[in-house]
């Protein structure tokens, strides 16, 4: 079956332990001729067997079972296992220990509570046949100390089991969740790596090319002053060799490892503003209120990291035919966040999936866009957080620590 690994492994075993029942019962009565009900515990076992391949059928597809199947699915077993002990000597029984099997499964199957109620409800399960049993057998057996001590034996057996076995369940599944997030980095990172790479070939090739454009634009220049062609071309190449020089600067600082500064929040708000003004004077960023009196820390990557998430949301106005961004600060203890909401069409189910933690096959750059801002970000002790706006468009929130 394709199912839930904890339901597998717990219909693996109810069905190897109907078998062994079964066996257990018929050479229990015709081998070794013990006077025990035949036919009632016959009828429980078949009960149980019905109950199994039910839950076989319910759960052949399911591959993400609830917690509460899986409780279920240990109730169930911890009465039939009840009602076959209550038939054949009660606490008396020599396998009475395996009411403790059910703690255990639960221990690595569900969280605390669960296995807190699985425990509790075993308990109740020794108790029961406990209290059940005939009276003359204790009388005439003197035993009534001794299953008391039993008795006592087997809670203290299941709290141990679900204390022991429950704490290095959770410190695992915790392991597992800090290598995965460490694999997960260390991917990214090697992807960043990568990206780094071919932008520092790539704007190496580039600077020879713009600085012989540069020359022969000068040249034309001194030829052709007035034309309003050659006019034109003093922009973008001023612009080339702008970013040329400030990607040059941001490597080197990098390189360097003195990159991190305080800056106040007014600061970096009239900072994006002109960098906004800048880069995208076609929207309008309206700053819903003023920059709080704090300092955070920054480097040279937060300011671009925060145009790319501008950039995103002028690419969302565009397709959307908006023209505004609405800016807005909050403080939260010692937390300064700057949520950042575009007029868009929002992001899809997918794209909030996996933005900002991998790279993503898109036309218009988003998924780089967006890890390499998170990325930064993280840098800082910041993080980002992508969601819709319950009315229209998304809201990017990049949230850095107050120093």
């Amino acid at each position: 079956m394709q199912t839930d690994p904890a339901i597998s492994r717990l219909l693996i075993l109810r069905s190897a332990a109907i078998a062994v029942q079964f066996v257990a019962v018929i050479a229990v009565y015709f081998l070794f001729e013990y006077q025990i009900p035949l036919l009632p515990l016959l009828a429980v076992i078949c009960v149980e067997a019905i109950f199994q391949l039910l839950s076989i059928f319910a759960y052949r597809n399911v591959t993400k079972a609830r917690p509460a199947a899986v409780l279920m699915q240990l109730t169930a077993d911890l009465l039939f296992l009840t009602i076959l002990l209550s038939l054949s000597g009660g606490a008396t029984n020599a396998f009475v220990s395996l009411l403790l099997l059910p703690i255990m499964i639960a221990a690595v199957s569900v969280n605390a509570k669960g296995l807190a109620y699985t425990a509790v409800l075993a308990i109740a399960a020794y108790s029961f046949l406990l209290i059940k049993m005939p009276e003359h057998t204790m009388h005439q057996m003197q035993m009534t100390h001794h299953f008391i001590g039993m008795w006592i034996n087997f809670v203290i057996s299941a709290i141990v089991i679900a204390f022991v076995i429950g704490t290095l369940n959770s410190t695992l599944r915790a392991r597992e969740t800090t290598i995965a997030r460490t694999r997960e980095q260390q991917l990214r990172h090697e992807q960043l790596l990568t990206l780094d790479g071919a932008a520092a070939q790539v704007t190496h090739q580039l600077a020879t090319p713009i600085a012989n454009l540069q020359l022969l634009f000068e040249e034309l220049k001194e030829q052709q002053a007035n034309d309003p062609i050659v006019q034109e071309m003093a922009k973008p190449l001023a612009q080339c060799k702008e970013q040329l020089e400030h990607f040059r600067s941001l490597s080197n600082a990098l390189r360097t490892g003195e990159t991190k500064q305080e800056i106040s929040a007014k600061t970096l708000q009239n900072t994006i503003q002109d960098a906004m003004t800048l880069h995208f004077p076609e929207q309008s960023l309206e700053w819903l209120n003023n920059a709080p009196e704090c300092s955070i820390l920054t480097d040279a990557m937060l300011l671009p990291a925060i145009l790319n998430l501008l950039q995103n949301a002028v690419a969302a106005n565009n397709h959307n035919q908006q023209h505004n961004i609405e800016a807005k600060w909050q403080i939260d203890k010692q937390t300064l966040s700057l949520s950042l909401r575009d007029f868009g069409q929002g992001f899809s189910e997918q794209q909030m999936a996996s933005l900002g933690g991998q790279l993503m096959p898109s036309s218009d750059g988003m998924g780089m866009a967006v890890m390499l801002s998170n990325v930064t970000l993280e840098r800082l002790n910041g993080s980002l957080t992508l969601s819709n706006h319950p009315q229209q468009g998304a809201i990017a929130m990049v949230s850095l620590k107050i120093v």
